[in-house]
């Protein structure tokens, strides 16, 4: 029995160390396929991106919830885009703030921009819907309502849809709120997870999830799958399987670039990934019937990757468990998880070279990342406990979720805003 436990032990304690390791390497390597594949072939950085044959007329949607705040800077910002032929549509979704008001003021001075007032809260992907009928563009790029787009970034999302199989471009979102540790912290989390996992991904065929904070639609592809679902609480997730299920080409974009808010408090952050835990969860208990269609094999990698980072999350906690109870109660249950003395070593120097490598790709759009770079040493220990805990939680959560039930807003910790 003991021997059964102390291998069991020993097993469990592999994986989660050699896991993790495994993903980094293997999501490098696709980030740099992807650069020189790509990026490096395809155009170089420049100033201006190179012009299109054709510019179709793109409707912005802004589905907004409580940001008299930030509602000016983010449409000032759009009423800069270097790309000329688009059309503003701002969805006030039941505010309790004074975003209604601060909206109309604007639309009677910048004529582009539309303003759509709902009197009660229908949450964020409803406030898509609205937003995607009340156009007649044929392409949508959708951004939350703190987000600065960066003049080129339509031009180059654009850039994709040359081919009829492209659903939907994601954007590359970066990190603007860095007066933190954990403000700096996510700025290479974004490079160095986020970016990287969607160039890797991209390069194995299908992209978990698009940005939700910047993205680009076919409208023909949305009314194939039937919009955004309203009951989703990750409804970006959920509309990129919903595309890619239906054989859409979704596609990252590293050049379209988009500055986001992001939490800067324990509380803020711990809410943040719980929904998007959550959310993930939900989407692949909706999803699971791919796994016995051939025709979806393409995405029973992506799924395979989710639930085995579920499954890492579960040992990750037995783990730690099973150590809480050896230091506090003298109960020998955790000398088999001894790892190598080189463990924290190569863990520590793995996750560095990770970021490097991602902040070598988006240091050509993001200047001065590299100073961030030192950083990101307590990114395993800060973001792994957030990610297992997360992880532990909603996995039911998800699972004893009913189904139909909305998805509203609840308004985010947006961190501490950065001085102009």
């Amino acid at each position: 029995m003991l021997t059964s436990l102390r291998g069991f032990l020993e097993m469990a304690s592999a994986f989660a160390f050699y896991y993790p390791l495994f993903m980094s390497y293997l999501w490098m390597c696709g980030a740099l396929f992807y650069y020189f594949h790509y990026e490096r072939r395809g155009f170089p950085v420049l100033e201006e991106p190179p012009p299109l044959e054709d510019y179709p007329f793109v409707a912005i949607l802004v589905p907004c919830f409580n940001e008299g705040e930030n509602a000016t800077e983010v449409i000032d910002a759009l009423m800069n885009l270097k790309y000329p032929n688009y059309e503003v549509i701002a969805i006030n979704d039941g505010s309790k703030d004074d975003t209604g008001q601060v909206l109309t003021r604007l639309a009677a001075r910048y004529p582009r921009l539309r303003v759509v007032q709902l009197t009660q809260n229908q949450g964020k992907a409803a406030a898509l819907n609205i937003g995607c009928c009340l156009t007649r563009a044929e392409f949508l790029v959708c951004i939350d309502g703190d987000a600065l787009l960066d003049p080129y970034a339509v031009h180059w999302l654009m850039t994709h849809f040359e081919s009829s199989r492209v659903g939907a471009v994601t954007g590359n979102p970066r990190v603007r709120t860095r007066s933190t540790l954990i403000g700096r912290i996510q700025v290479g989390e974004f490079s160095s997870i986020i970016g990287l996992i969607k160039r890797a991904q991209r390069t194995y065929g299908r992209v978990f999830t698009l940005s939700g904070v910047v993205a680009c639609f076919r409208k023909n592809s949305l009314f194939d799958v039937g919009l955004w679902s309203t009951d989703m609480l990750t409804e970006d997730v959920d509309i990129s399987w919903k595309l890619q299920t239906r054989h859409w080409d979704v596609r990252f974009e590293p050049r379209a670039l988009c500055w986001i808010l992001m939490p800067e408090t324990l509380k803020g952050l711990w809410r943040q990934r719980l929904r998007w835990a959550t959310g993930g969860t939900q989407v692949l208990r909706k999803n699971a019937w791919t796994l016995g269609s051939w025709k979806q094999r393409r995405m029973w990698p992506v799924f395979l990757e989710y639930m085995t980072s579920v499954t890492w999350a579960y040992t990750m906690a037995a783990l730690i468990t099973l150590g809480v109870f050896d230091l506090c109660l003298g109960i020998p249950v955790t000398e088999t998880l001894l790892w190598p003395r080189w463990t924290g070593l190569l863990i520590g120097t793995t996750c560095l070279l990770q970021v490097a490598v991602s902040m070598l790709l988006d240091g050509r759009y993001d200047k001065g990342l590299g100073r961030h770079y030192y950083w990101m040493i307590w990114y395993p220990l800060a973001y792994w406990l957030i990610n297992v805990a997360t992880s532990v939680i909603a996995f039911p959560r998800a699972l004893l979720r009913g189904k139909g039930v909305r998805a509203r807003w609840i308004s985010p910790d947006r961190g501490l805003r950065p001085q102009s």
